[in-house]
């Protein structure tokens, strides 16, 4: 791979790459972008760049060769799920008082160490940034740059406080990056410090034209859907469950229509009883929630008069009738009442009856 294989935002990587030419680069980078727009991608390429042992040449910048021992164990790294998994279930093997001291890490060359948020929390621990400061500071061993990629922004205070120390006096021979889905979230002293790079969505277009090349068994109705939902996030959209998408759409659909045409309610109990507790319910529970807010956004977007930002365009006619019986004020107060049911995930409140009580309450008299 070279940077000629990352999709998109070509400005964004020319200048990060204008900045690898210079030998400038900075000690602590910002990737922003939505989920699934390449940050981490990105993250990887620019640590093979920072450490190839053959690097090349393309369109007159710099770029790696993809080849060399660096850049093999650094891509060892490019699958992210299926290295945390391991790191988890290797954790999970520990014995108690091992495993409660142990946290997450993923690394495939010594001298770059990957810092997922650590669960259950999902949050970046103190442990995790003191793992960095104890080595960020020695001289790497087999590469020109240490490099860490903290993978989220969600940082506990102490472990945010204690990463703004180390990035007051980094290295000349680290590099920081932080991947971002919300800058915000991170310290204004710690972004005061850092270069910010922003990756921005790729038009529908150019992502139903990627679909067509890897995913041939969809139709193009299928394309130009999982296009619309991914929101220009390639990486959304390559890895995008739409069987089960269009399972929780059903079942999101039902309760919708029962909560704004009233009636019987035998389908609505059948389509919520199968939400039990359990990892693998909360799963269902938050695919099914992401798809209400998903069904709620386009009903509003016909209510406007802009049909062309719909999403959900395989059952636009569907949805066409179904605003009809809706207005604003419902979909606002729906919007607040599955708020409602989010927060009594986290309390942990019966599933099932949850989405019951949320489409029985906005029925439409």
């Amino acid at each position: 791979m070279s940077f000629s294989d990352f999709h998109g935002n070509a400005e964004t990587v020319q200048r990060l790459r204008d900045t690898l030419a210079r030998k400038h680069f900075p000690h602590a980078v910002i990737l922003a972008g939505g989920r699934g727009s390449g940050k981490y991608t990105l993250a990887l390429m620019l640590a093979q760049a920072l450490n190839c042992l053959a690097p090349t040449e393309t369109d007159g910048l710099p770029d790696f060769c993809g080849q060399c021992s660096n850049c093999r164990r650094i891509a060892q790294a490019a699958d992210l799920d299926a290295r945390f998994a391991e790191a988890v279930e290797t954790r999970e093997g520990l014995r108690e008082t091992d495993k409660k001291e142990t946290r997450l890490f993923v690394q495939t060359h010594p001298d770059v160490l990957i810092i997922p948020p650590d669960p259950p929390q999902m949050l970046i621990k103190v442990d995790q940034v003191r793992r960095v400061i104890e080595t960020i500071y020695y001289r790497p061993s087999e590469a020109r740059e240490r490099v860490y990629i903290f993978t989220d922004s969600a940082f506990m205070k102490e472990a945010a406080n204690s990463l703004l120390k180390v990035l007051e006096e980094p290295p000349e021979f680290a590099t920081i990056f932080l991947l971002s889905e919300n800058p915000g979230e991170l310290l204004p002293t710690i972004r005061s410090r850092s270069m910010v790079f922003q990756l921005g969505a790729l038009p529908v277009e150019d992502v139903e034209k990627y679909l067509a090349e890897h995913r041939p068994e969809w139709k193009p109705t299928q394309r130009a859907l999982v296009a619309r939902l991914s929101e220009g996030a390639l990486g959304r959209a390559r890895g995008f469950d739409l069987e089960n998408y269009v399972a929780a759409r059903a079942n999101a659909l039902e309760i919708l229509k029962s909560a704004l045409l009233g009636g019987e309610h035998t389908a609505l109990f059948k389509a919520t009883e199968s939400y039990r507790p359990g990892a693998e319910g909360r799963e269902k529970t938050e695919q099914l929630l992401r798809t209400l807010y998903s069904l709620l956004r386009d009903l509003m977007f016909l209510q406007s008069g802009t049909p062309d930002l719909v999403q959900n365009t395989d059952i636009q006619n569907e949805l066409k009738r179904m605003a009809e019986s809706a207005d604003f004020d419902w979909i606002s107060m729906a919007s607040d009442r599955l708020a409602e049911v989010e927060r009594g995930m986290r309390r942990n409140l019966l599933r099932s009856l949850s989405l019951d009580a949320f489409a029985t309450a906005l029925e439409k008299a």
